[in-house]
């Protein structure tokens, strides 16, 4: 039975998980039935990040840009550009043995591409969830569906993995930022260019 996680909540994976290895992050998203005159892309990405909560590198920005990192730790299984069907939209695999040292957390953002000009925000989606599930096994471990009646933002932050002595915990953070991916990138210290 996997955890439902509330805005703020903090959960152990690998405490009751002795041996957890590799997990999917599964994020998903319908979008309300209101046409914006475009298709409503929404990208899914992670950010490796050190104690400082900012990237050491470029490459720690995992997205359909960057599919995977180079330890292997962090991968993206693809863009998704309509949310169509249900289920997770985007996956992106983590295989937490191989996460470098020096990184203590891995944030999980959705943004949408292109919102400015589509005129789009997270206003108009609905049933966004993060999920966690044991890769090995399919066991859905966590999930965190947003409740947050978003309105203007354009970017969120799902959730984080982080590391805690030896163990791996979810933060569940559910917030949003106006100025999508460009807000996110800044805010982790990736370069935009």
């Amino acid at each position: 039975m996997p955890i439902s996680l509330q805005k703020g909540q903090k959960v152990s994976l690998t405490k009751g998980n002795p041996g957890l290895k590799n997990v999917v992050v599964g994020i998903g998203w319908d979008v309300n039935a209101f046409d914006t005159g475009g298709d409503f892309d929404l990208d899914a990405a992670a950010f490796l990040l050190t104690d400082a909560g900012r990237v050491s590198d470029q490459k720690d920005f995992v997205f359909y840009g960057n599919l995977k990192h180079p330890s292997g730790s962090v991968e993206h299984l693809g863009d998704n550009l309509t949310g169509a069907g249900d289920g997770d939209d985007e996956q992106i695999k983590i295989d937490l043995s191989k996460v470098p040292a020096n990184i203590s957390k891995i944030a999980f953002t959705v943004t949408i591409y292109d919102a400015e000009q589509r005129h789009q925000n997270f206003g108009q989606v609905s049933n966004a969830f993060v999920r966690i599930y044991n890769e090995a096994n399919g066991e859905e471990l966590l999930r965190y569906d947003l409740g947050e009646d978003f309105s203007i933002e354009t970017a969120a932050v799902f959730g984080e993995l982080y590391k805690n002595g030896d163990e791996w915990k979810f933060n569940a953070i559910g917030s949003g930022f106006q100025g999508g991916l460009a807000a996110l990138c800044n805010n982790y210290g990736v370069d935009v260019e």
